[in-house]
C-alpha cells in the first residue's frame, strides 16, 4: 500500500473525528473500518464520479447500506470533489443538509437514503437490474456490515441477484466482526460468509479491507462470471486508533478526556482541535 494512500486515509480519519466532535455525535468505529473501502472506490477511479458525471445514466453507483458510517462517506465524497468540505463540516448542525446518515434528498451524489439496516442490497439489486435492462455497462456497488447481514431482507436480495444474472452487482462486506455492543459470532453464530454467499450463487473473493492496492485489484477487475460478486473485506472496527480497535463499546460514542490523548497522538490531532 502506497504511503500517499496511507496518509490520505489517516487524514480522513482525523477529519471524521473532528467533525463528529463538533457535531456532538458519531459512529467513529464503524466509519473507521470502511475508510479504505470508500477511498478505493472514490479516489482510485472505480466509481469514476465527478460533478460532471453525476447526471449520467452510465455512471457506476454506490449504496452505503451500513448508513451509520455516513460521515466517512461524506468526507470521502468531499475529497473526491463531490461535496464541499465546508458543507461536511456542518454535520448535525441546525439547518445543515449533512445528517447522521446518507440522504439522497439532501446530498447530491448520494444514491439512496440508508440507515435502516438490511435495505441497501435490495435497492442495489434493483439498480443493477435496471442497468442490465437498459443495456448499460455500469456497475452497482453496495457496502454491507456483517452485523447487518442478520437482517432477513439481505438474504432475499442475495437470492434474487444470481437468479437475475446480475454480474454487474458488487456487494462488499465490511467484515469487522463486531456489531453494536458485542461480536457478530456471539450474536448469530456460524457466520461463515464465504460458504453462505457461495451457496446463494455469488462469486466470492476475500481481501484485506485496509489495503488499498488489494482492494483495487479485486474491485476494479472485470467479473469473469455471470454471477454477482461478493467481496469479503476483512477489517478492524475502529481501525487507526488503538484504544478503539476491536472494542464493541465504541460503536456509538466520542472519546472522553482520558481517551482523547490516543486520538491526538495517533491521528495527529492537537488537543485544541478536540476541545
Amino acid at each position: 500500500m502506497r504511503e500517499s494512500d496511507r496518509d490520505a486515509c489517516r487524514e480522513l480519519r482525523r477529519k471524521i473525528v473532528l467533525t463528529a466532535q463538533k457535531g456532538g455525535l458519531g459512529h467513529l468505529a464503524s466509519c473507521f473500518s470502511c475508510v479504505e473501502i470508500l477511498y478505493t472506490l472514490y479516489m482510485k477511479g472505480i466509481l469514476n464520479l465527478t460533478q460532471e458525471t453525476l447526471e449520467s445514466r452510465e455512471r457506476n453507483r454506490l449504496i452505503l447500506s451500513k448508513g451509520h458510517a455516513g460521515l466517512a462517506l461524506f468526507h470521502v465524497m468531499s475529497m473526491a470533489g463531490l461535496l464541499s468540505e465546508e458543507e461536511v463540516e456542518t454535520f448535525l448542525q441546525p439547518g445543515s443538509h449533512i445528517g447522521g446518515e446518507p440522504c439522497m434528498r439532501d446530498q447530491r451524489g448520494v444514491e439512496a437514503t440508508t440507515g435502516s439496516l438490511g435495505h441497501g442490497l435490495s435497492m442495489s439489486v434493483g439498480m443493477a437490474m435496471a442497468q442490465k435492462m437498459d443495456g448499460l455497462a455500469a456497475r452497482t456497488f453496495c457496502i454491507l456490515g456483517d452485523g447487518e447481514c442478520e437482517e432477513g431482507s439481505v438474504w432475499e436480495a442475495a437470492m434474487s441477484a444470481p437468479a437475475f444474472g446480475l454480474s454487474n452487482l458488487v456487494a462488499i462486506l465490511d467484515c469487522n466482526r463486531i456489531q453494536k455492543m458485542t461480536s457478530v459470532e456471539e450474536t448469530i453464530r456460524l457466520a461463515n460468509w464465504k460458504e453462505k454467499w457461495e451457496a446463494f450463487g455469488w462469486l466470492v473473493r476475500e481481501v484485506d479491507g485496509h489495503d488499498v492496492d488489494a482492494l483495487y485489484e479485486v474491485l476494479a477487475a472485470e467479473n469473469p462470471s455471470d454471477r454477482p460478486l461478493f467481496v469479503i473485506a476483512h477489517t478492524v472496527k475502529g481501525k487507526g486508533v488503538s484504544v478503539m480497535e476491536n472494542q464493541p463499546n465504541w460503536h456509538f460514542k466520542l472519546p472522553n478526556r482520558k481517551e482523547k490523548k490516543y486520538f491526538c497522538e495517533e491521528l495527529g490531532i492537537t488537543p485544541e482541535e478536540l476541545e
